[in-house]
């Protein structure tokens, strides 16, 4: 699936000017999500992003206001995007659980394939104040939807969405790690936690923190996935 950052036949005819104040946000918001993807957003400058886009440090503020602006942009561009993505391929499921466990397969699919993806995913923070946003909001939607259907028993919603949180980006780390330190890949295959089936069992440990049988939530992880045309690729060409 191609990025929302691509070009179309429609904006090659707009006037040069704007397309060149086009191409500046484009290597803004580029150079931003590699760096912010290598380290947190509280680690990043804007004299950083700026070297990195090769434009002047003023010519920023004619785009975005703040760091904390153009973070939110990207979370926009590169994780409500995704989630959308994942969103249209499981509509036509209905169960709320499997719909979950859908939505967790795919984002540590794509992790696992777009490992800048991942690691920028793995430096957003989360909490309960953040899921209107970025991935957070399909995550609570389908657990308040899953709750309505009795489909899940939740007691404490906001620490079972931290916990859901806290599983999914800890094994999004785990994978990280995993692609960059070979040491770090054999301690995990020596743990019995090797890559091809983490997403199954990362779905069948959410289901279980919400209450699911076990049985059924194994069942349910190992379901054959809606198909996609691909992941969004952010930034990856023009």
């Amino acid at each position: 699936m191609p990025s929302s950052s691509e070009s179309d036949p429609a904006a090659e005819k707009a006037p040069r000017s704007v397309r060149r104040k086009r191409e500046k946000r484009h290597n803004l918001m580029r150079a931003a999500f590699e760096l912010m993807s290598e380290r947190r957003k509280e680690d990043v400058t804007i004299q950083q992003i700026t070297e990195a886009a090769d434009v002047g440090f003023g010519t920023f503020y004619n785009y975005f206001e703040s760091k904390d602006a153009i973070y939110d942009a990207l979370v926009v561009e590169v994780l409500e995007n995704s989630g959308r993505v994942v969103d249209a391929a499981s509509r036509h499921v209905s169960d709320p659980a499997e719909k979950l466990s859908v939505g967790i397969r795919y984002t540590l699919l794509q992790a696992q394939a777009d490992p800048l993806w991942g690691r920028f995913l793995a430096h957003t923070p989360f909490s309960p104040q953040l899921l209107s946003q970025g991935l957070g909001q399909f995550l609570l939607r389908d657990v308040e939807h899953g709750i309505t259907a009795e489909r899940f028993t939740v007691d404490d919603l906001a620490m079972t969405l931290l916990a859901i949180g806290s599983t999914v980006l800890g094994v999004l780390t785990t994978e990280i790690e995993r692609a960059g330190d070979p040491h770090a890949a054999q301690a995990l295959s020596e743990l019995d936690l090797d890559a091809d089936q983490l997403p199954e069992r990362t779905a069948a440990m959410v289901l279980g923190i919400l209450g699911m049988d076990p049985e059924e939530a194994r069942r349910l992880s190992q379901r054959p996935l809606p198909p996609i045309d691909g992941f969004l690729k952010p930034f990856s060409s023009r």
